[in-house]
């Protein structure tokens, strides 16, 4: 049997990502305010990492301020080196960032760094199992790696339901989602094999 490739799956489910509506996209990005919010609140981790969208990656900046009004503490990953594990930096909505390494929007270098417990992380796809395709460089799987030899945390994926793929392929350092957040669903991915 034909299973795709990573690059395969990505490019398609980017492609579907791609083509989101507006519309969509910015209903999306308040369900994710509210759920996410919600999800936060049952879990309550002490600091929340949240990704700055890049693109037509889905919109998180409606849930940072969400988390923010709540008093929730948040902050921003930080790209360093390839091969290397993100680094996290406090942050709130309205403080100052820069363009990091990626062209993606960082806190200042002097902003505290902290060690998230739970984790909104970018994808390009994922299975219901929990297995997701990022872009290819590895941070976020070097970075669940190293959080989860510290402590208990949780990584939630943020995807369109049209980013799902039947399986996705992986190895064992491949680190697997607790839950996937769509405009549809809430998945939880912990008790899949």
């Amino acid at each position: 049997m034909f299973l795709p490739s990573k690059p395969a799956l990505r490019a398609e489910a980017l492609a579907r990502r791609s083509a989101t509506p507006i519309e969509a996209a910015t209903a999306f990005a308040a369900h994710l305010a509210v759920r996410g919010l919600a999800l936060v609140k049952e879990l309550r981790p002490t600091v929340v990492s949240v990704y700055f969208p890049l693109h037509d990656e889905p919109s998180t900046l409606p849930l940072l301020e969400q988390l923010a009004k709540a008093g929730i503490k948040t902050s921003l990953p930080v790209t360093g080196r390839l091969g290397t594990a993100l680094v996290f930096r406090l942050w709130r909505p309205g403080e100052p960032t820069v363009k990091g390494k990626m062209a993606i929007e960082e806190p200042l270098p002097g902003a505290l760094e902290t060690a998230p417990d739970l984790l909104f992380v970018p994808l390009a796809a994922f299975d219901r199992t929990g297995h997701r395709i990022g872009y290819g460089a590895g941070f976020y799987d070097r970075t669940l790696a190293a959080l989860r030899a510290q402590k208990n945390i949780w990584a939630v994926g943020v995807a369109y339901a049209g980013q799902e793929v039947p399986d996705v392929p992986h190895d064992a350092h491949d680190e697997r989602l607790d839950y996937v957040l769509t405009e549809r669903e809430l998945i939880d991915c912990r008790a899949r094999p």
